[in-house]
């Protein structure tokens, strides 16, 4: 499709910078909700990127989802004329707070893992769930006779 080179330029940027683009199904929209540019535009610039491999498309709910790949990555690097140490946003590594989760202390005693799993058993203070539990539990089984529509009349 014919657009302006600055509006496939906008698309790519974006892309790049992002890594991912999300467009509704719309071809009549006026511009995408997040780029100044008509929303068919975008959704025929990647379908382009699309055809030749360069992104991978998802479509959910009116809603089309394209993911950068690798070679699309270095594609726009040479579209756009960036150098290799930009990256998009979907590949940069977060920093992760190191106080995150509370790490135990070094002198504390471990707890081994059946401690906790037995005394849950045995509840507050009293005996063993498990071992009350099942058929074994009780040794005088009881046989009456059948019960609803296959119970027959019982002699008194």
């Amino acid at each position: 499709m014919l657009m302006p080179k600055k509006n496939r330029v906008m698309i790519y940027e974006h892309l790049f910078k992002e890594g991912v683009l999300v467009a509704k199904k719309d071809f009549h929209a006026p511009k995408h909700s997040e780029i100044d540019v008509p929303n068919l535009h975008i959704i025929k610039a990647m379908q382009s990127l699309v055809s030749r491999g360069y992104v991978k498309e998802q479509f959910c709910w009116r809603h089309y989802y394209w993911y950068l790949q690798n070679e699309g990555i270095q594609y726009l690097r040479d579209f756009l004329h960036l150098p290799p140490e930009i990256v998009p946003a979907t590949l940069k590594r977060q920093a992760r707070p190191e106080a995150a989760r509370p790490r135990p202390k070094e002198g504390a005693p471990r707890t081994q893992v059946g401690e906790d799993r037995a005394g849950y058993r045995r509840g507050f203070g009293g005996p063993d769930k498990k071992g009350e539990a099942g058929a074994g539990a009780d040794t005088q089984f009881q046989f009456r006779g059948g019960f609803g529509r296959g119970r027959t009349e019982q002699e008194e």
